[in-house]
């Protein structure tokens, strides 16, 4: 099979079921955007995380492919593929809650810094904040379940803490923002 098949040539693309769609919709933007986190996150597991770190990353990449398959399905559209539910976010809650356990209390802001895998987590935590915004402004036209947007909340907050356990573990001090 070829890689390129030529159907976007004209700036429109094809949901699941055969509906087509411009590139610019921001349902597409949102599951574009969450390509690109899962791309990031790919960059983090790359620069070596933790054992636990990458356990978790191997997970949230393969929701984000879960996520992206759920928006390029129209609710309405019988599919079998699965969909972002409660049990999505209830894990990565539960992620949250292991990674802290390790972590000092927040007392203050954190400059987004550190390892290169706990910049390359801030970096994807920034983009998931990015999708989840897109996310919230396509549900205000279009029918996006709000299981989306729970999960991508959720992601952000674990990808924090992820980024915070590499410097822990690598003993490199947080910075603290001072505001001047």
């Amino acid at each position: 099979m070829k890689i390129y098949t030529k159907t976007g040539d004209k700036g429109e693309t094809s949901l699941f079921g055969g509906q087509r769609v411009s590139k610019t919709s921001l349902r597409i933007e949102t599951y574009g955007t969450a390509d690109e986190l899962n791309s990031f996150i790919g960059l983090a597991r790359s620069h070596g995380l933790t054992s636990l770190n990458e356990k978790i990353a191997v997970q949230a990449q393969n929701d984000l492919f879960v996520l992206g398959a759920d928006l390029a399905t129209p609710p309405a559209k019988e599919a079998k593929i699965p969909r972002i539910s409660a049990s999505h976010y209830t894990q990565l809650e539960a992620f949250i809650d292991e990674v802290s356990e390790e972590l000092e209390p927040l007392t203050n802001f954190l400059l987004p810094t550190g390892t290169q895998a706990a910049s390359a987590l801030h970096i994807a935590r920034t983009v998931c904040r990015r999708t989840e915004r897109i996310c919230i402004h396509a549900r205000e036209s279009e029918d996006i379940s709000e299981d989306i947007v729970i999960y991508l909340n959720r992601l952000s907050d674990l990808l924090f803490v992820m980024a915070r356990l590499e410097n822990e573990r690598s003993n490199i001090p947080e910075t603290r923002w001072i505001a001047r």
